[in-house]
């Protein structure tokens, strides 16, 4: 079971807690212009970006020409200034220089807080730390992952530190750090040749193609259209722990089907015969076949007292689908 950290673990609300101006300025020029590039797009970061400028009384700057780069950050053009605003890593590659904000990105990054950094001009002139609360049931939600016999993994685009501290409060012994899109799909694949088959939970953009690449996609519904699109079932409230739900709902299932399975061919394999050979009355037959039907139908549905009878899975919103919580997407 393959989790996303941003959103799925946590509760996908995430605040600039900390803003470091590298330039000597107050940064709020410098933050203006990253808000004004940030405020196209849907992504839990780039509107805490907004979230935080606006808190500070700065007016976002109008952007234009706004080119996302995904896992990574963002480029815009505003006024005659090129801003960019994502990853120090990503920063670098693009040749700006970051080296002055290397001891405060560990930091950040050692309080749990992702580093967001924003240049201007080829420049590195701010850096905010991001820290996005752990769901409270996240914890209890991966220890009944594994109770069920389920190896979790965290799989993030953040940084390494961030990701082990959320990994540590959370439970979750495996850790995947700066993953890019593809580099999540790629891991799917990985654990699938490695271990079998492979779930992938998540929210976002970024998770969609390896929500697409898992045997089970399982998108939160508070997520991006996107993941919800590429997911085959969508928790439309709780967190983590629909996703046992999920399992336990999918064990129970099965189970039915083959105690239904046995009791119809059990059922036939001793009556048809007595019926062919004139020993069991047609009437008696057509009673027969009829309680069969409703053994199997009545069996069925002790489905519905699932959520109630496993006392795991909180009680269905009116409207919501039932039971715990869980929508799956219409077979293609």
């Amino acid at each position: 079971m393959v989790l996303d950290k941003t959103g799925t673990l946590t509760m996908g609300h995430p605040a600039v807690v900390r803003a470091e101006a590298l330039d000597g300025s107050d940064g709020l020029d410098a933050l203006a212009l990253a808000a004004g590039a940030e405020a196209a797009s849907e992504h839990p970061l780039a509107r805490a970006v907004v979230a935080a400028a606006r808190d500070r009384g700065v007016v976002p700057a109008s952007a234009d020409g706004v080119e996302a780069v995904a896992g990574r950050g963002l480029t815009a053009t505003v006024g005659s200034r090129r801003v960019q605003a994502g990853s120090l890593a990503w920063l670098t590659e693009t040749g700006v220089d970051t080296t002055c904000a290397g001891d405060l990105a560990a930091e950040l990054a050692e309080a749990a807080q992702t580093p967001v950094a924003v240049a201007v001009d080829g420049r590195l002139r701010l850096l905010l730390g991001v820290a996005d609360a752990l769901r409270p049931d996240s914890p209890q939600a991966i220890a009944r992952l594994r109770g069920l016999g389920l190896e979790t993994v965290l799989a993030t685009g953040d940084t390494r530190a961030a990701a082990d501290a959320a990994a540590r409060a959370a439970g979750i012994g495996t850790v995947r750090a700066g993953l890019l899109p593809r580099g999540k799909s790629d891991l799917i694949r990985e654990l699938r040749r490695e271990r079998g088959p492979v779930a992938m939970v998540g929210d976002g953009i970024n998770d969609a193609p390896a929500l697409a690449a898992a045997d089970i996609g399982v998108a939160v519904a508070t997520g991006t259209g996107a993941a919800m699109a590429a997911a085959d079932i969508t928790l439309v409230h709780g967190g983590v722990g629909a996703v046992a739900d999920a399992v336990l709902l999918a064990r129970a299932t099965r189970r039915i089907i083959r105690q239904n399975l046995a009791w119809a061919f059990g059922y036939n394999l001793v009556l048809v015969p007595l019926a062919a050979a004139g020993i069991l009355p047609p009437v008696l037959a057509a009673v027969a076949m009829a309680t069969s039907s409703v053994t199997v139908v009545g069996n069925a549905l002790r489905l519905r007292r699932f959520g109630k009878a496993a006392g795991h899975a909180p009680p269905p919103r009116p409207g919501a689908p039932s039971p715990a919580g869980l929508a799956e997407r219409p077979s293609t």
